[in-house]
């Protein structure tokens, strides 16, 4: 039985434990149930359950249209994934099984899941098999996997833009040194072959795609157009959506008129952030 790397959540929000034991602590949304709703994309407002796997191939840091900047929202699952939990695949199952209630959906998010392939194409499987969920896979876009796209419903891929890009200088603000996935986070970012494999696959079956661009800059719809749209076939405008940047309510605020003018001109959606407007940015909700 293969086994998973999760980040320090695991799954989350819950009220128990995989054995089914109830937890002491209440869930870090305030509430006195399991699960939460999906903040983002085209489920925006949906019921969900959480599994957040550890490890990322990227380690995005990006700068804001004033100059600051904002990284990885969740770098305890990609910078700094030194607070992890391995588990069997049966035992995730049974941790979102004690935690699912009238929860359908459950959404696997990162990190970059898709590291961690064949164990995930195992618990997507068993998910499905076992608890009949419907299976949404955050990812960034820059390895497929035809196993695990297999069981998924939605494929959530977030692109990343140049602007994630780490510099000198971006390091240097967050007081970090300069490593192997820093120095190839450039090339790996764009993996136009990867995103064509889920464009075609939902092209051809009932899947659902959304390609979430995290937009902070006003030049950024021509990047999309150029390496991305103009790069991919049968790329439809209404899988395009655009995130305003930010990890925090105040960072997000600034963002947001910027990239909803950006999103009307071009034809594509906005995706809201529904998860820090009710609970900011903290992990767990």
């Amino acid at each position: 039985m293969e086994k998973l790397i999760l980040a320090k959540e695991g799954v989350f929000p819950v009220v128990k434990d995989w054995n089914g034991e109830l937890l002491e602590d209440t869930p870090k949304t305030g509430l006195q149930i399991p699960g939460t709703i999906q903040g983002e994309g085209k489920l925006a407002g949906v019921p969900s359950l959480f599994i957040r796997f550890s490890g990322c191939n990227l380690r995005c840091i990006w700068q804001m249209e004033d100059g600051t900047y904002s990284r990885c929202d969740t770098r305890y699952a990609s910078f700094q994934p030194n607070e992890t939990i391995e588990l069997e695949v049966d035992k995730v199952v049974d941790w979102v099984r004690h935690n699912l209630g009238n929860t359908k959906h459950v959404v696997i998010t990162g990190g970059e899941p898709l590291l961690q392939k064949r164990a995930l194409s195992q618990l997507c499987q068993k998910l499905k098999e076992q608890l009949q969920v419907h299976i949404t896979i955050e990812s960034n876009g820059s390895i497929y996997d035809a196993d695990v796209a297999a069981w998924v419903d939605l494929f959530s891929i977030s692109p990343k833009l140049s602007n994630s890009v780490p510099n000198a200088d971006k390091l240097a603000m967050f007081g970090l040194k300069e490593g192997v996935v820093f120095r190839k986070h450039n090339q790996t970012r764009l993996n136009i072959e990867a995103l064509q494999s889920y464009i075609d696959l939902c092209n051809t079956s009932d899947k659902e795609l959304q390609l979430k661009f995290v937009v902070g800059r006003k030049e950024d719809y021509k990047e999309i157009q150029a390496d991305f749209i103009g790069q991919l076939n049968n790329c439809k405008a209404s899988d395009i959506l655009l995130m305003p940047l930010g990890a925090t309510k105040v960072e997000i605020s600034r963002s947001s008129p910027m990239v909803l003018k950006m999103a009307i001109e071009n034809g594509w959606r906005f995706s809201p952030r529904v998860h820090i407007e009710l609970f900011g940015s903290k992990s767990g909700v």
